[in-house]
């Protein structure tokens, strides 16, 4: 279930980490979403452990979480450092996403996630192949520096698998959430992606820019002035 409400410039949606078909279909990219429920936190170091590794999934996915961030969190723990509730989490830096594009299919098909947090987005043709089938999008960090703000949404780690094995950056943290946010809708349901949209708009515009300018004398190894041979 999410609830919608509306703000000046953007549309600030609470959304349950276990989100329905409906609430994801009514979901426009560039809406501004706080998660409410229990997010885990899976990257290279789980992926590779679970889908190359052939290693059990330590949770009831998607039951238990629909939503896997993509992320580092500043963990200390508390008092039992045995414990897995023994921990604190004050700050979840998330990390590029299109590093795990090689894994996403899989990851999303075993685990059930419906969202996946995480900086920068990914490759529209991700979303298209791999997000759009298994009914996923994708929310994106607004910036940098925002690991603090965003932990302050965390309410507790309820548990963490794999830290002794993987280390705090790559183990699976499992965390009760409130208010967790912002993030951007980067990809719909239909696989329409943000970054892809604006990126045309800038793309058209970048000759202009160039306008007049010189050939540059020096160059390092590779590089062009040719416009074309640009990427966003």
């Amino acid at each position: 279930m999410a609830d919608h409400k509306k703000s000046s410039n953007f549309e600030k949606i609470r959304l349950n980490t276990n989100p329905s078909k409906e609430a994801l279909e009514a979901l426009e990219i560039g809406n501004i979403v706080y998660l409410d429920g229990v997010v885990y936190t899976a990257r290279e170091g789980v992926y590779m452990k679970v889908l190359e590794g052939g290693a059990e999934l330590p949770l009831n996915l998607p039951l238990e979480s629909a939503t896997n961030f993509h992320c580092s969190p500043a963990a200390a723990p508390i008092s039992d450092p045995k414990s897995n509730q023994g921990y604190k989490v004050s700050a979840v830096t998330a990390t590029a996403s299109f590093r795990f594009s090689k894994w996403i299919e899989k990851w999303l098909k075993i685990s059930g996630a419906k969202l996946i947090i995480g900086k920068g987005g990914m490759n529209p043709n991700d979303y298209r192949r791999c997000f759009v089938p298994n009914g996923a999008i994708y929310l994106t960090t607004v910036g940098y520096g925002t690991g603090a703000l965003l932990g302050r949404g965390v309410k507790r780690v309820r548990e963490v698998h794999w830290l002794k094995e993987l280390g705090i950056a790559q183990a699976m943290w499992v965390m009760e959430v409130k208010n967790f946010g912002p993030f951007i809708v980067e990809s719909d349901i239909k696989g329409n992606s943000l970054f892809e949209r604006e990126n045309n708009v800038i793309a058209k515009g970048l000759a202009k820019v160039y306008e007049g300018t010189k050939p540059a004398t020096l160059k390092r190894f590779g590089e062009t002035d040719d416009r074309k041979d640009e990427l966003i």
